[in-house]
């Protein structure tokens, strides 16, 4: 199902701010996750190699290895800004520790945490489906994407379905489930989280779909989100990390290379 301009009454499809490099992480968001303890500590990006033994991904490094609107093809473009549903829709408050730490995540694009090295990141968006991508690109640390990895996949168990009080929409219901990625890179975890709103005496109902996946490739994460109102676009989750954990396992191999 495509959604129209018209369709998208809650909150428009775009705010004014530009950003073609994406949203930077949000100081006013609810709270911080992952929690301090699973966040690898910060290091230089001439950092000693990581556990892998591949030097740490340099700044130039990170951005080579980040996808392009050419690579998803036609609709897609660069940002022109983040998505009003990413407020409208995801700052929010629940009860239940684990789903407010996932909330919060996803509000703040945070998922995997303060990275060890440099980060990249780029935003997309996908007119004819009021569609947006976040593609981000983190030098980090093994353990802690495994520890967040873990976290990620107990999440379509213990808050497969639960309610949320938004600060500008009320109360939307949120359900989440496994996203059954396909085998890429050195582990990996996919989400699908629905979140439906009833709307108001002025406004119609709305369902944001959201793809979020991380994916480790050696020390180095992949963060991926991708969401509209109604339907995504078919396949894009998997064609963007097809595309990006060979170009991530490229430059990490060009990188030892020149070691």
């Amino acid at each position: 199902m495509r959604v129209t301009a018209s369709g998208l009454a809650v909150a428009g499809l775009l705010a004014v701010s530009a950003c073609t490099a994406g949203p930077a992480p949000r100081a006013d968001a609810p709270g911080s996750a992952p929690a301090a303890a699973d966040r690898p500590a910060p290091a230089s990006a001439a950092a000693s190699p990581g556990a892998s033994g591949a030097p740490v991904l340099t700044v130039d490094q990170a951005q080579a290895a980040l996808i392009s609107e050419a690579d998803l093809g036609v609709p897609w473009t660069a940002s022109d800004g983040t998505a009003t549903w990413h407020d409208g829709l995801l700052k929010a408050t629940t009860a239940q520790p684990d789903c407010q730490r996932l909330l919060d995540a996803l509000y703040a694009d945070d998922v995997a945490g303060a990275p060890a090295g440099p980060q990249a990141v780029v935003t997309l968006d996908d007119g004819d489906d009021a569609a947006q991508l976040r593609y981000q690109v983190d030098a980090s640390h093994a353990a802690g994407l495994d520890r967040t990895l873990a976290w990620l996949r107990t999440l379509p168990g213990s808050c497969g379905r639960f309610t949320a009080q938004t600060t500008r929409s009320g109360v939307e219901l949120v359900q989440v489930a496994d996203a059954g990625l396909p085998v890429l890179g050195d582990a990996r975890q996919g989400l699908r989280v629905t979140v439906t709103w009833q709307g108001s005496a002025d406004t119609d109902p709305s369902t944001l779909t959201l793809d979020l996946a991380v994916v480790r490739v050696g020390d180095d994460a992949i963060v991926l989100t991708t969401g509209a109102l109604g339907t995504l676009p078919s396949d894009t989750t998997g064609q963007a990390l097809g595309t990006g954990v060979q170009r991530l396992a490229q430059v990490r191999e060009k990188g030892r290379a020149q070691a």
